[in-house]
């Protein structure tokens, strides 16, 4: 196995938090290793997608003498390949011309809207209803889980560049998730006893004070609901702050963590972890230690994407690194077709490759992993890989999760393609004209 975590980057705790966007990033030091072109292409890039990162990331993650091939580097930094080169050309001019910024605007906004920005139906088919009122600020896909938004939790630590959510952080109308009404959340909750599970999501839940954070979660635990059993919190700051874990702040959010557990609930935190390089920080292996004392779990989870990931070494590693540490390798997911999809995507067939390659690699604790998943309108399907049934060459996929939950478990087959990227490029084998589920779930589209 390629040793992917070149060196345990023991760095010490940062004397203060300092963020970086594209107004400021001229201020990180190392940003003066970058050539001029380099330096416009984010310029150009991060007026149509978001950028954010911040010093941690910046000086004990990105391995500044790999840049621009550093996969952390990609991971943060817009590229000028992130955006189709029409539209990157047509914002460049505009800049070097030094257009006014409502002409700039009118062109970035034609863009954005054009990239898919809410995929699987996320705007139009998951927000629920309570009493008539859309609740903008919940998601509810899938029975036994809600999806919360949090609206002081709707920004990250840093901004990863192929992130789905994109949308929630450059502030296109009608397209940003946010609740801060706890109550509704439990009322919610209390008119739909089929779910068990509350995701809190964003953004990133854990940029939040505790104190904000323990209004949410303080009121589900003095609900004292019957059919909630788990508490989830999606988050990326063990890989991209991890001193939200440590010191005194540290101290009151894993006392919150306690609460969770003491109370009865499963407490578990999804940690997006994309790389290797993300666990080879004292902070952020003492972070997990933290957690896991708390009596929480820690799940990792990871599209896999080009230019930064898609290595069955990269994937081996990680899974061993996981296992290692106390966390449960969960989900290998196909990056989202939206955004920079054309930069990140890689074919189904080749994503089942990486994942049959690193997965007999290593040992049976890091096998609980499920992939490669697509999030896609009718559920979680999984590429289970191609088959030979009698003469036709087949990829078989199955639903992890489902819109109608019968459909989770059943295996249907789509003719081999090894360009097709996303499901709706498949074509069901055998001569059929449809896959078994797509008159039920156009139903549920139409439905008001």
């Amino acid at each position: 196995m390629t040793a992917l975590l070149t060196r345990p980057r023991i760095g010490g705790a940062p004397d203060a938090y300092r963020a970086y966007s594209a107004h400021n990033y001229w201020q990180i030091p190392q940003v003066e290793r970058l050539s001029e072109e380099q330096r416009f292409a984010i310029d150009v890039v991060a007026k149509v997608l978001p950028f954010k990162t911040n010093n941690y990331v910046v000086d004990q993650l990105i391995d500044w003498d790999a840049v621009p091939d550093d996969p952390i580097f990609i991971l943060n930094f817009p590229q000028a390949d992130m955006l189709d080169p029409a539209d990157f050309d047509a914002v460049a001019r505009l800049l070097r011309a030094g257009a006014p910024s409502s002409q700039v605007d009118e062109v970035v906004d034609r863009i954005r809207h054009s990239l898919n920005p809410h995929p699987a139906g996320q705007l139009e088919h998951n927000v629920p209803t309570l009493e008539g009122v859309r609740l903008q600020g919940i998601q509810h896909k899938y029975p036994e889980t809600v999806l919360f938004f949090p609206s002081n939790g709707q920004t990250c630590h840093a901004y990863c560049t192929f992130c789905f959510r994109w949308p929630q952080f450059v502030g296109m109308d009608g397209m940003k998730f946010a609740m801060r009404e706890a109550e509704l959340l439990v009322a919610y909750l209390r008119e739909h006893p089929e779910a068990s599970n509350v995701l809190f999501t964003g953004g990133d839940p854990l940029v939040m004070r505790t104190d904000r954070l323990a209004l949410y979660i303080d009121a589900l635990i003095e609900a004292k609901l019957p059919n909630l059993t788990t508490i989830r919190i999606g988050s990326k700051a063990m890989s991209y702050w991890p001193y939200r874990f440590l010191g005194e702040e540290g101290e009151e959010l894993l006392a919150l963590f306690r609460r969770v557990t003491d109370a009865g609930l499963h407490l578990a935190l999804m940690a997006h972890i994309n790389h290797p390089a993300e666990l080879s920080t004292a902070a952020a292996r003492e972070a997990l230690e933290r957690i896991r004392e708390t009596g929480a779990q820690v799940r990792a989870q990871s599209p896999l994407m080009k230019n930064i990931n898609d290595s069955s070494d990269a994937w081996a590693e990680m899974w061993a690194e996981e296992v290692r540490l106390g966390a449960i390798p969960y989900y290998m997911f196909v990056a989202r077709d939206t955004g920079a999809k054309h930069y990140f995507e890689v074919p189904l067939v080749r994503a089942w490759e990486i994942f049959q390659d690193a997965y007999k690699r290593v040992p049976g604790l890091a096998r609980t992993v499920r992939g490669p998943s697509m999030s896609a309108g009718p559920g979680k399907v999984c590429v289970l890989g191609p088959a030979q049934v009698g003469n036709e060459r087949v990829l078989a996929l199955n639903f992890l999760q489902g819109r109608n939950p019968d459909w989770v478990g059943r295996p249907f087959f789509a003719q081999y393609d090894e360009q097709a990227t996303w499901l709706d490029e498949l074509r069901p084998a055998f001569g059929e004209e449809k896959f078994f589920f797509e008159d039920e779930l156009a139903g549920m589209f139409a439905q008001p």
